[in-house]
């Protein structure tokens, strides 16, 4: 070990970290990880936006989803790996940057899936990232006897489900498998992948700090966000290329901000680390959960992205589709949130009624885009939002997940 006060760690131990480790935080290793997801993203909200723009917006759904799971699943392997056995000496770091490289690559291949199905590069980037993860798995079941059998049962299954990713890639790319069976063959690799940590958890639970965790999906929520106003900016960018600045243009870039606004606060109305740490039985489903509420801001920030650049110039997707392409996320977003909440917490956030009521009345403004516009359209869904935020704080509704907790606003 090196002298105290260094920050120099060339090996220590691998063991299981405790679960009531005092002021657990984010690594700087795990901050700059999180960077090369912003690429992944960035581009999988690029393309998206693209075929909404090009009203191909449920045709470019299912690929973007694709490639969202493989970019999401990627990073909670990682950061619930890293809750448990994050040693941050020179092989963990090493390690950690070959599954950097790995999102790299597979940010570089998300153009040529996206446009013409071509998953080759993605599926060269998901191997590398996986792999580094299985050697990242093989050290602690090497280090750490007593959660021997659970690490090799993660390396183990992790290596089975990549053989599957490779076969399906390789029976695809030769004809042997009809195009027709892509999509089952993916949602079957997928129930899989999800099947893996249940599995694997299930002779012994790794020891996952529940504060810290709380914390990466709150960093990872604030990553996405900050996607949305990259995508609204490009298309800020490309309305301005036309040299107009018109109301719609105004009107929707700063009800998209205020919109954006609008979901950071009710995210993070709740600390859900105490409530993860009381029911840490209903962690999968929490954490799994999360998918639909990050796929839903990066789908999200594609649908800005088009609102905005419409105003300024004409593009192919019909009106409506575009304030569904607002809507939807949105909708999405606001019920998943309230799901995963309710799971840790004793109190619910927000009455389910007035969610439902809010996403009800969301998903049904688009249909009156072609008599107000698409900027009347993108407002009126960020006032919903704004009104479901001080309904919730007016109401005293929002609760820590602890019963007996102080209200937080």
């Amino acid at each position: 070990m090196p002298p105290t006060g260094t920050t120099i760690r060339i090996r220590v131990r691998m063991s299981a970290r405790p679960t009531d480790e005092q002021h657990r935080v984010s690594s700087q290793l795990e901050l700059l990880f999180d960077l090369t997801f912003v690429v992944a993203v960035a581009s999988a909200t690029a393309q998206f936006a693209h075929a909404v723009a090009g009203g191909h917006g449920l045709t470019g759904l299912v690929p973007f989803l694709q490639v969202f799971f493989a970019i999401w699943w990627a990073w909670m392997n990682f950061t619930w790996f890293a809750s448990s056995y994050d040693t941050d000496d020179v092989p963990y770091r090493l390690l950690t940057m070959v599954q950097m490289a790995g999102v790299l690559v597979l940010a570089a291949g998300v153009p040529a899936a996206a446009r013409q199905s071509d998953y080759g590069v993605v599926t060269l980037g998901y191997l590398i990232m996986r792999m580094a993860l299985v050697a990242q798995w093989l050290r602690a079941g090497l280090e750490d006897p007593a959660s021997r059998r659970t690490a090799l049962r993660y390396a183990a299954g992790i290596s089975l489900v990549q053989a599957g990713w490779i076969l399906r890639f390789v029976l695809q790319e030769t004809g042997v498998l009809h195009t027709s069976f892509g999509l089952p063959s993916f949602i079957c690799l997928v129930v899989l992948e999800l099947a893996v940590p249940r599995w694997a958890e299930r002779v012994r639970r790794t020891n996952w700090h529940p504060h810290h965790i709380a914390e990466r999906y709150g960093l990872f929520t604030i990553i996405l966000l900050g996607e949305s106003v990259l995508a609204a900016s490009r298309g800020v960018a490309g309305a301005l290329e036309t040299g107009k600045i018109s109301g719609p243009f105004v009107v929707i870039a700063v009800s998209g901000l205020v919109l954006l606004f609008a979901l950071w606060w009710l995210y993070f109305l709740v600390e859900a680390g105490e409530g993860l740490s009381d029911r840490r039985h209903r962690s999968f489903l929490w954490g799994y959960g999360h998918y639909g509420i990050f796929a839903a801001l990066a789908a999200l920030g594609a649908g800005l992205e088009v609102a905005v650049e419409q105003s300024g110039h004409e593009v192919q997707a019909p009106s409506l589709a575009l304030g569904y392409a607002v809507a939807v996320p949105v909708g999405v977003f606001l019920t998943l949130l309230w799901a995963v909440n309710a799971l840790v917490v004793a109190e619910p956030i927000t009455h389910p009624v007035a969610v439902l009521a809010c996403v009800a009345v969301i998903v049904s403004l688009p249909l009156a885009t072609p008599w107000i516009g698409v900027a009347a359209v993108v407002a009126a869904i960020a006032a919903v939002c704004v009104l479901l935020v001080t309904v919730t704080i007016a109401t005293g509704a929002v609760r820590r997940p602890r019963a007996n907790a102080t209200p937080s606003v």
